[in-house]
């Protein structure tokens, strides 16, 4: 009964904010746009927004699920008109709290005791409410504030239902639209499913934000709140609460004198430190989830939360990235083509002329602004955007890192508009490529797997003896192979041979038993001359 109740509301929603003009395109087939056309809510309801606006205004009349979904739509400029992407851009949880009281007994029964007893203080009235969770302010009894984050009751079954329903939806778009397929709504709801289950478990979380910690400890430029693991369970984490500015507060964070340039640099500075340094990056890092300490304008610090979304390269995407960065601002598009194909995201049977040209004619006017007036979040968009021309496979590492770029530089933009990001990027990365490839990168490289040819050393001796047994005895498989072969094939030419004579001399025969008559018509041979000099010429023809 819920499931039907769901699914009339969502076909409601569908018809009250006219989704079906998606679906007016002429590469539809005739009986669909038909059916369309026949929906007796079009001659009811008018269209008055725009597609986006509408769309936008849909998902979250449908709920936290479908908001989410369409946040991370949002990031997916690769697949999106921009407008569309824009205006799911603007999608905020819109979600009401639910009760404390409900939040507390979550607590106790996931940590086994009573709220009281594990603090000093709990807020029942929730501090914010997201989708998938919400926040209560608590403080232990040493002393210690920290945040209470709770998982919304039963929305994991919520979230099964409404993904089946994604998955419908997105089957049907495939299946009907031909440009549906280039926009692969079935991977994208893949997507989507895997991010927002992940997020449902809030010990990858904790441990999402200890490693951060970890990465980052002492540094100036970024804060992560302590976890407290001991109270930390599926439905229920508990974190350091923080005390900052909100990093969208440009208003606020100005009236303190905090020096914006070095706040946009250092943005900047953190996002390539986790791709490149650590390969571990927050990929969610919008303006709600950061924040800017209080204590020193003059010397900003970040301040990070919520880390239900990591991203990490392997050593060779970051290697081909940063050198994809570094060829591009350099105009060396043949470099930037060939990258792609050595990588693997583009086919290696790629025509590297035809993709250099292609490149070229995407980036070439983007070099005609400011180097500041670039943005290296669209670089990257132009650069995906033209190699999906030539069978590029979706990347999930590199979009989840083309969102946290859009992102960071968007802040950046926004808390100083002439940041330049290139000139914040590129030594970092000049720096990054020769400590990677230089003679320190060797050396360090052999330090490190030093230990692990000191505990081998001493077995070298028996492994190349028995490397060496290993060689002898497919040497003499393959002799063995190769004397069985060749006594095949002596035996068929032995063969070929017995049967060349055998025939001659049938043939031989025959023409002796018909000697007396060789003077004669052949049709006046007897009956087994024939007979012997045709299974004579049956065995030549054999052999």
């Amino acid at each position: 009964m819920r499931t039907l109740m769901r699914s009339l509301k969502i076909a409601w929603i569908f018809a009250y904010y006219r989704l079906d003009t998606f679906f007016n395109q002429p590469l539809l087939p005739w009986y669909v746009r038909a059916l369309f056309w026949l929906l007796p809510w079009r001659y009811v309801l008018p269209a008055k927004r725009s597609q986006a606006e509408r769309l936008r205004l849909a998902l979250e009349a449908l709920g936290p699920v479908f908001i989410k979904f369409g946040q991370m739509l949002s990031t997916r400029r690769d697949l999106l008109p921009d407008d569309l992407a824009e205006e799911l851009a603007k999608l905020q949880d819109r979600v009401p709290p639910f009760s404390g009281e409900r939040a507390r007994k979550i607590i106790e029964r996931e940590l086994k005791q009573p709220v009281d007893t594990m603090f000093a203080r709990f807020e029942v009235e929730p501090m914010a409410s997201a989708s998938v969770a919400q926040v209560h302010a608590a403080t232990l009894h040493t002393g210690q504030e920290v945040v209470v984050k709770v998982i919304r009751p039963g929305i994991g079954a919520v979230i099964r239902q409404d993904v089946a329903l994604l998955y419908l939806l997105a089957r049907m778009v495939h299946a009907l639209w031909i440009e549906g397929r280039r926009l692969r709504p079935v991977e994208v709801v893949a997507e989507y499913e895997q991010t927002i289950f992940d997020e449902l478990d809030l010990r990858k979380e904790a441990a999402n934000g200890s490693q951060l910690r970890r990465n980052f400890d002492r540094s100036p430029i970024l804060y992560v709140p302590e976890v407290f693991w001991d109270y930390t369970r599926q439905n229920v984490l508990v974190m350091e609460r923080i005390h900052g500015i909100p990093v969208a507060d440009v208003a606020q964070l100005k009236a303190q004198g905090t020096d914006m340039k070095k706040l946009a640099e250092r943005g900047v500075e953190i996002f390539f430190t986790q791709v490149f340094r650590d390969s571990f990056f927050h990929a969610d890092m919008h303006p709600g989830n950061i924040f800017v300490a209080r204590n020193n304008p003059a010397d900003p610090q970040y301040i990070a939360v919520d880390f239900g979304i990591i991203g990490s390269l392997n050593a060779e995407d970051q290697s081909y990235l940063a050198r994809n960065i570094l060829a591009f601002f350099k105009r060396d598009y043949r470099q930037v083509a060939q990258l792609h194909i050595d990588s693997g995201w583009v086919p290696r049977d790629t025509n590297v002329h035809a993709f250099e040209t292609a490149i070229r004619s995407v980036c070439e006017p983007i070099f005609e602004k400011p180097l500041k007036d670039i943005s290296f979040g669209m670089v990257l968009l132009g650069l995906f955007q033209t190699a999906r021309r030539f069978n590029m496979e979706v990347q999930p590492q590199l979009v989840l890192l083309q969102k946290t770029l859009l992102n960071i530089e968007g802040l950046g933009r926004q808390l100083y508009p002439d940041l330049d990001l290139w000139q914040t990027a590129k030594p970092f990365l000049e720096n990054w490529m020769q400590e990677r490839m230089g003679a320190k990168a060797v050396y360090r490289s052999m330090k490190e797997q030093a230990p692990e040819w000191l505990e081998k050393l001493p077995h070298l001796p028996q492994m190349v003896y028995d490397s060496l047994e290993q060689l002898k005895l497919h040497s003499e498989a393959d002799e063995r192979v190769q004397q069985k072969l060749l006594e095949t094939q002596l035996h068929r030419q032995q063969h070929r041979r017995r049967l060349l004579l055998l025939g001659s001399a049938l043939v031989s025969a025959g023409v002796l038993i018909a000697q007396p008559e060789l003077k004669q018509l052949v049709s006046d041979w007897p009956w087994y001359a024939y007979l012997s000099a045709a299974l004579g010429g049956w065995l030549l023809w054999r052999a």
